[in-house]
């Protein structure tokens, strides 16, 4: 078996020792006889496991006790159409900050339930988007429900370097794409929430870390299974939740802390991606990434090729040097190369290798 550097941009690359522990114990964990997916979420062993996979979250993002965090089914997108539906008073309107495709997949979760404001968009004539919006840009709403923002943009490569100040009112943001990657202010949101798939483990779970006090709001009407104080009150056991998801997500976070926590990560984050960003600067042009720089992502950067032929080859070309998935996604084409956690820094010097010698042999 030969594992290659998978640039994925998700369902992403996970830890090649948490894989290899699962294998080990997937026929049979922790003495119970059975495998830990086979084995009821009511049971002593899994609610210890489950404890155990919160109690290092809080440690690897430092939250706060007055924080509930929440393990869920679904993905992101399934939250964007939560959050809403939890915290959105009847008649309010919820504020919406837009810097790339998943912030406009919220809005279209949200619309459905609750009046939306887009407080800002980054998005230019041609439908591209290069930067954040300019805080000064920001048409908030007085009194807003909350103000939504997607703290990293997979698709677009376009990332928050900082926490925006919007007074008073909640600030929910989706961290799916960079959760664990640096160190944040947890206290400085309201609501984070965060796929599972790129940086904390599998698909199929999604992490919510909500300030307590908030649960406490009405919302809209919903069933009892949408309603995140339900889920808190229950140890987010609700009802049957993805127990093998729960499990290698915490693997994956325990392997986090073992690393040296999310500030090692940063030190990495930075590494990879100027590695790539390096690679593209110094082409002449040869590769392109259109993105300001002081909103470049360190966790997916996108890059554009002189044209679609050359686009292509570069494509089959790289897979067969043993680099995976870096074909750009379809709403903008190109090549992406998604940096996150699991992938190591050696991966991103041969992915930088390797556009040098492409560029050598077709510039």
């Amino acid at each position: 078996m030969t594992r290659l550097p998978n640039f994925s941009a998700g369902p992403a690359t996970l830890p090649e020792s948490v894989l290899r522990q699962a294998q080990a114990e997937m026929l049979e964990w922790n003495g119970v006889g059975a495998s830990v997916v086979e084995i009821s979420h009511r049971s002593k062993e899994f609610i210890e496991l489950a404890a155990e996979v919160e109690a290092n979250l809080r440690t690897l993002l430092s939250v706060p006790d007055d924080y509930a965090v929440l393990f869920l089914a679904g993905g992101a997108t399934t939250q964007q159409a939560l959050l809403p539906l939890n915290f959105a008073t009847p008649g309010g309107t919820a504020d919406y900050i837009v810097s790339g495709h998943w912030g406009k997949t919220a809005i279209k979760q949200a619309r459905p339930v609750v009046k939306v404001n887009i407080a800002a968009t980054s998005e230019t004539a041609d439908g591209k988007f290069l930067r954040v919006p300019a805080r000064s840009e920001w048409q908030l709403t007085p009194n807003a429900d909350y103000v939504h923002i997607t703290a990293n943009e997979t698709i677009h490569g376009i990332e928050f370097r900082d926490t925006p100040d919007v007074g008073d009112v909640p600030l929910f943001a989706d961290f799916s794409s960079n959760i664990a990657s640096e160190p944040i202010d947890v206290g400085k949101y309201a609501l984070i929430y965060a796929g599972a798939q790129k940086n904390l483990g599998p698909v199929g779970i999604t992490v919510v870390i909500v300030r307590r006090d908030l649960l406490e709001r009405a919302g809209l009407p919903r069933a009892d299974i949408f309603n995140y104080a339900s889920h808190a009150a229950r140890d987010s056991m609700l009802n049957t939740p993805p127990t093998w998801n729960w499990y290698l997500l915490g693997l994956t976070v325990k392997w986090m802390l073992d690393e040296g926590g999310v500030a090692e990560f940063a030190r990495r984050s930075a590494r990879k991606s100027q590695l790539v960003y390096d690679a593209i600067a110094q082409s002449g042009g040869f590769y392109r990434n259109e993105v300001l720089p002081e909103f470049r992502s360190r966790m997916n950067i996108p890059f554009f090729l002189p044209s679609e032929e050359l686009t292509a080859q570069f494509v089959v070309e790289s897979k067969a040097a043993g680099l995976l998935a870096l074909k750009g996604h379809k709403a903008i084409g190109g090549i992406r190369a998604s940096l996150y956690n699991a992938l190591p820094v050696p991966a991103a010097q041969a992915l930088a290798g390797f556009m040098r010698d492409f560029q050598n042999r077709n510039g």
